[in-house]
């Protein structure tokens, strides 16, 4: 109801009725802009907010639990999955398929010959050369089968090559980007445009949050996240709060995780920040990241108590330790993250991403290697033994992914050039069938040719794994349903159980 004021102010005020002196009535409004005459009248006019408040408070407390919408409410997938989390192992630069995972004879046999004819007509792009300028270049690493199952892996794995078994390598992966920035978003988002979710985001989106303390997303990155921390772990159209939280590998996790004043100044300040966040918020119902804002400092104040002891190694036991090899370089860098993750796992956290740097083989492509490898082989050979003796790794899904591969043709006197014709990934625990290799690339390892695996359908797969219809799985945004794998791919049904 509208009322002109004696202020010549507008309000919608709530309306009262009261007695006057000749016995009839009249109608009241109260508001905040109403003018008041004396304390009685204050109070008067006052009471309407007291007893709204009362009631909210008292509704608050009756309302069932559905009725209280918290967006990390854990959340059942379509069908039942075997796996209830996910480590990403992201090799950032992009490992040669053919050095580590793609042994290639023939390769070998034509080394330091031409590119046949056949390849030339196909027109592949490149990054810095023509697929038709270099060499063929055999890999100088040495294949062997190792396990029951006989997978064939490069020797700059002894570690783990033990755990062959447990493996799903997939040999025929591909896409369109031969450029850093869009094929790592291609990886991580599932798109080579920014603005969209990275797979962490979705994997939150749609199973929400199984710790109360911690984040369900978590990202550690033994360098710099060499797309940004958008592409790395970012909610893209997502609301905020799926975004990931980034701890440091080294020093300290997180800045200023213990308050200075102790937690009692603390919590004061944050029901003060979340009573008048809350009123700003309530006129702004469809902007997420205030309420993603608050969401956080919730859980930073949460975290205080839990992320000590998740970051807390020194209980862990020296024969831990040394599986991982956390004491002692060059492997204790991403060691302490492997180890990280899996205390992650045992906390509840969904999604955890551990990035290792840099794989990108332009000049020294064998030492390169050589030396990434022997920093991440023994602690990821760790995680999975580790994993397995505690029974997590059939509930855990773990895949190892660069953004894309390398040429079998030398760049330069001793490099290889990016490759998204055919390369190589693999899948490890909830839900996947180990020792195996699926598809294959030709027979110099520059296209996949069979059972082709596009990224779309690797994500599918992952979703599949955690119990989802990655056709489901959607976000309606600028006018359609959105999701991972865009508009195609499929499960690949030989990965699963």
């Amino acid at each position: 109801m509208w009322t002109k004021w004696p202020r010549g102010e507008v309000s919608t005020g709530i309306a009262g009725v009261r007695q006057v002196a000749d016995g009839s009535q009249e109608t009241t409004h109260c508001h905040r802009h109403a003018a008041v005459s004396d304390r009685r009248d204050f109070l008067r006019q006052s009471a309407f907010g007291f007893g709204a408040s009362t009631l909210g408070f008292l509704m608050s407390r009756e309302a069932p639990a559905a009725d209280i919408v918290n967006p990390l409410t854990p959340k059942s997938p379509h069908f039942v999955g075997r796996a209830q989390r996910v480590i990403f192992l992201f090799m950032t630069g992009g490992p040669s398929h053919l050095d580590t995972f793609d042994p290639k004879p023939e390769l070998t046999r034509f080394d330091g010959q031409p590119l046949p004819d056949s390849f030339k007509a196909d027109g592949l792009n490149l990054q810095f050369m023509k697929a038709t300028d270099g060499k063929l270049m055999a890999s100088p690493f040495t294949f062997k089968k190792y396990g029951e199952s006989g997978l064939e892996i490069a020797d700059i794995f002894p570690h783990l090559a033990r755990q062959a078994d447990d493996l799903a390598v997939v040999r025929s992966c591909h896409h369109e980007s031969f450029i850093h920035g869009p094929a790592l978003g291609l990886l991580n988002t599932g798109s080579t445009q920014l603005g969209h979710p990275t797979t962490g985001a979705w994997v939150t989106y749609g199973l929400g949050c199984a710790t109360e303390n911690l984040p369900a997303y978590l990202v550690m990155t033994d360098g710099a996240y060499r797309a940004g921390p958008a592409v790395s772990y970012g909610s893209g159209f997502l609301p905020a709060i799926y975004q990931g939280t980034p701890l440091r590998a080294e020093g300290t996790p997180i800045s200023n995780l213990i308050p200075a004043g102790g937690a009692a100044p603390q919590r004061k300040m944050l029901d003060a920040l979340a009573h008048w966040n809350g009123r700003f918020q309530s006129d702004r119902p469809d902007d997420s990241r205030l309420a993603a804002q608050l969401s956080n400092y919730e859980l930073a104040y949460r975290m205080q108590m839990a992320t000590p002891d998740l970051i807390d190694l020194s209980r862990e036991p020296a024969h831990i330790k040394e599986l991982y090899g956390t004491e002692s370089a060059p492997t204790a860098k991403f060691g302490r993250m492997c180890l990280l993750a899996r205390r992650m796992v045992e906390r509840g956290v969904r999604f955890i991403q551990l990035f290792n740097n840099d794989w990108d083989g332009h000049g020294e492509c064998a030492a390169n290697h050589q030396t990434n490898a022997s920093r991440i082989d023994q602690p990821i050979a760790g995680l999975l033994a580790d994993l397995k003796q505690r029974g997590l790794l059939d509930s855990t899904l773990v895949v190892w992914a660069g953004e894309f591969g390398r040429t079998p043709v030398m760049q330069g006197s001793k490099g290889r050039d990016h490759s998204p014709y055919g390369f190589s990934v693999w899948l490890a625990g909830g839900g996947i069938k180990g020792g195996q290799a699926i598809g294959a690339t030709d027979d110099f390892g520059f296209r996949a040719v069979e059972r082709k695996v596009h990224v779309h359908d690797l994500h599918a797969t992952m979703m599949a794994a955690l119990g989802f219809d990655h056709e489901q799985l959607t976000f309606h945004f600028e006018g359609r349903a959105r999701r991972l794998t865009d508009v195609f791919g499929n499960a690949i049904p030989e990965l699963l159980i």
